[in-house]
């Protein structure tokens, strides 16, 4: 069975796109069967990836994650549901495939509702693959929206990103609180693979206040690697390039197979 990693937290802006993307990027360059599923409608995961126009031609011909969803029960032109084989886009880059976003999912919910077994039907979906891949890794909207409980549903561990702002850690313990009442509500044992801190700006005395707060509140849980705010991360999704491909010797690559590499290992030890 995959390691199944989904990165979540209540608040955007927190850097939790770029760590989904790269982290998966690694895991394929390092020879692991990796799959990036883009579960966040506004498809940031899925543009960090792909152009606009091949998620457009995609979308409209092999179908989305909106599709494993059943959103507006989409068919393909013989009036039959697409299946995860055209879903899937392979090999988008070295060892990964993706599963693309769509913004229909802005309004599941609402498509959803009085739908029996919502939160488990990406689980359903991807049933059959699951044993294809080494590690899934799912990036959430910033909620616990259905697109997030079905992420909580199918995965081993999560991550969560934090940015070095009072609002950002101020909603961490709110996340992990609510994040236990809905395993606990639905029998599921996800763990915490840890918190890593990320999009870190210019050095300033709040910021190290509360990076330092975050540590000696969360101990362990936080992770020692740090991801920097650089110009050449966004550079990167730009190009629709991992930032290993963008900039393979810069600061930013560093600091993400870092990171990478200590939620593997954060991963083994469970």
């Amino acid at each position: 069975m995959a390691n199944v990693v989904a990165c979540l937290n209540l608040k955007g802006g927190v850097g939790k796109t770029a760590i989904a993307v790269n982290f998966a990027a690694y895991c394929g360059r390092q020879g692991m069967r990796t799959l990036l599923v883009d579960l966040d409608p506004q498809t940031n995961a899925t543009f960090s990836c792909i152009s606009v126009d091949d998620w457009e031609e995609h979308a409209a011909n092999n179908g989305t994650v909106a599709d494993l969803f059943g959103a507006r029960a989409h068919t393909s032109a013989e009036g039959k549901p697409r299946g995860l084989d055209t879903i899937i886009l392979r090999e988008v880059w070295k060892g990964m495939d993706l599963i693309c976003s769509n913004v229909e999912l802005f309004t599941i919910d609402l498509e959803l509702a009085g739908a029996t077994a919502q939160e488990t039907k990406l689980r359903k979906a991807l049933a059959p693959i699951m044993d294809d891949y080494d590690v899934i890794v799912c990036d959430c909207p910033p909620n616990l929206t259905i697109p997030t409980q079905n992420a909580l549903a199918i995965c081993t561990h999560y991550v969560v990103p934090i940015s070095p702002d009072f609002l950002s850690a101020l909603g961490v313990g709110l996340l992990l609180r609510q994040v236990k009442k809905f395993c606990d509500d639905m029998d599921l044992d996800p763990k915490l693979a840890g918190m890593v801190l990320s999009r870190i700006g210019r050095p300033a005395g709040h910021r190290a206040r509360t990076a330092n707060s975050l540590r000696e509140q969360f101990g362990e849980d936080v992770f020692d690697a740090e991801i920097r705010e650089r110009v050449s991360v966004s550079e990167a999704v730009e190009k629709n390039l991992s930032i290993y491909s963008h900039e393979p010797n810069g600061e930013a690559a560093r600091e993400f197979k870092a990171m990478s590499r200590e939620l593997l290992e954060r991963l083994d030890k469970e």
